[in-house]
């Protein structure tokens, strides 16, 4: 298993595209006819992103991507790229669950293993490594957040050590969505 920068000269932007839309797809479903129409949606998008480092595809040995990392150390980083007006509401309602990141902090923004790979230990052994990775590096802590109904994920993460620190939710008429705020302190 290897990480490279994403680049969409380079990478199946579809594919990078349904990994993203499987991280949130309630929220996506909310503000978009269907998945195909989100994941379109979120595929332009993606083709106007420059290579960066906190922007990670999970490739195997053949070079075919297994996941997908977002991530970043201490500050959120400011992507002013113009976006559809349906990504950045998604922004904005990210903005009052996701977890407050501080100086220190190796923040796990989106991580997403391929469907056809669930359940198979690669989310324990990604996540293993950023741990070690932030330690080697004298970080504080890792944050990331669970949605509320995301159980699975929520009980991977404590099995890994992460322990809810905060929780957050917005309601808009009949909209809810939540977020553990969770931390693995190094």
């Amino acid at each position: 298993m290897k990480y490279e920068n994403f680049n969409p000269q380079i990478h199946d932007i579809n594919k990078v595209a349904k990994l993203v839309y499987d991280v949130d797809f309630r929220t996506f479903d909310l503000l978009f006819s269907d998945e195909n129409k989100a994941v379109s949606t979120i595929a332009n998008d993606l083709k106007k992103h420059e290579p960066e480092r906190s922007f990670k595809v999970i490739l195997n040995d053949d070079g075919e991507i297994m996941g997908i990392l977002m991530s970043y150390i201490s500050e959120k980083p400011h992507d002013l790229r113009l976006k559809s007006l349906r990504l950045i509401i998604v922004d904005i309602l990210d903005y009052f669950v996701l977890s407050d990141v501080k100086k220190g902090d190796f923040h796990v923004a989106e991580i997403a293993i391929d469907n056809s790979l669930r359940g198979q230990g690669m989310g324990s052994k990604v996540l293993t490594e950023i741990i070690d990775y932030a330690r080697s590096k004298n970080l504080k802590r890792v944050t990331l957040d669970a949605d509320f109904r995301n159980t699975g994920a929520r009980k991977l993460y404590e099995k890994l050590g992460f322990k809810v620190f905060d929780k957050k939710r917005i309601k808009i008429g009949s909209f809810e969505r939540g977020m553990y705020n969770m931390e693995l302190i190094l």
